[in-house]
């Protein structure tokens, strides 16, 4: 039993030392290819690094896109949420929209595929709006990778979800900058599903809001159940705490904690300005044709920087889960659990 135990150890390790030595290659393409600080800026607004990323565990799947962040649940095959910051500069990007669904390579365990939604009678709902990446061609077409994707319903993804995106839009116009989460709620199951890799369909979504930006601060949030509506927006608001409750999920956790606390246990509508953007070709090319707002617009990571650091992730996933299967051949996952519960 123990000469299986120690094969097994060998091998795992022999694993790890080539994963290490991949994290190893592309850490120093990071860095080679990393853009000079004049090219580069990770965020446009002073504030909280990374303010947008929910809380999550050393295991989970979270991969790095060009302008969004994600967490991917492999049991649903979707995101469990996809966070950004969204400035008023980005909503006048000049790229269009390309409709080039597909797999995401930069999930370990596999995304779903085009053939899980062919046929099902649902949309390929996005959770970050492809709008809100038309600063840029790269990241307007990462948003068709199918783990920003969940199956909607027609009626819903074309009525209020686009609605609902559009006015999120108008909140980021009119305060400046804000921080999104959006994504599915996984908490509420069983669940329906459709393809091979069984993608479940989710009853209900969600989007969290944040302005941290002076002179107010405020948060927002909106649960909407996954069917058309002609209810107005307003009625499907409610408090950051409130979406928490029922997701599981720990938002904007980089907050000093009572200031966490205060934003996100109320919520006021009357806060808000609940139109829709809307924005002609005109408009994007007479915005960025003003010098003054060329400056501000913001430079996030792309190209092969952009792959490298998102492959990155992938691999640094790959080395947790593989020294954790290899720790657990020898210890119990439970007493594991009990000692080290922050690696589940």
């Amino acid at each position: 039993m123990m000469g299986r135990r120690t094969n097994k150890a060998k091998k795992r390790g022999k694993r790890i030392l080539i994963l290490l030595l991949v994290l190893v290659v592309l850490w120093v393409l990071t860095l080679i290819l990393a853009p000079s600080e004049q090219e580069y800026v990770q965020t446009p607004t002073p504030g909280i690094p990374d303010l947008e990323l929910p809380k999550y565990a050393a295991t989970d799947i979270v991969v790095t896109h060009p302008g969004y962040t994600l967490l991917y649940d492999e049991k649903h095959e979707q995101a469990r949420w996809v966070a950004y910051e969204l400035t008023r500069s980005e909503l006048y990007g000049l790229y269009e929209r390309g409709d080039d669904f597909r797999s995401d390579p930069s999930i370990p365990s596999e995304s779903a595929t085009l053939d899980d939604y062919r046929r099902s009678g649902y949309d390929r709902g996005h959770l970050i709006p492809a709008a809100d990446l038309s600063w840029s061609e790269e990241a307007m077409s990462g948003s068709f990778y199918l783990s920003n994707i969940s199956p909607q319903e027609g009626q819903f993804n074309r009525g209020i979800w686009s609605k609902l995106e559009a006015t999120v839009r108008n909140f980021a116009d009119t305060e400046g900058s804000i921080y999104v989460v959006t994504g599915p709620v996984l908490t509420d199951g069983p669940y329906d599903t459709i393809g091979d890799n069984e993608v479940s369909i989710p009853n209900q979504y969600y989007k969290v809001i944040l302005d941290y930006r002076e002179p107010e601060l405020k948060s927002i949030g909106f649960l909407l159940p996954n069917e058309g509506s002609k209810k107005d927006l307003e009625d499907f608001a409610t408090s950051v705490d409130e979406i928490e409750t029922i997701t599981g999920i720990d938002f904007f956790h980089r907050l000093p904690d009572p200031q966490e606390a205060e934003l996100e246990r109320e919520y006021d509508t009357n806060s808000w300005d609940f139109n829709t953007f809307q924005v002609s070709k005109a408009d994007r090319e007479a915005f960025n044709a003003d010098p003054t707002n060329a400056v501000n617009q913001p430079q996030k990571a792309t190209g092969w920087y952009a792959i490298a650091t998102s492959t990155l992730n992938s691999v640094l996933y790959l080395v947790k889960s593989q020294t954790l299967n290899l720790i657990e051949i020898f210890v119990p996952k439970s007493t594991l659990k009990e000692a080290v519960p922050f690696l589940y």
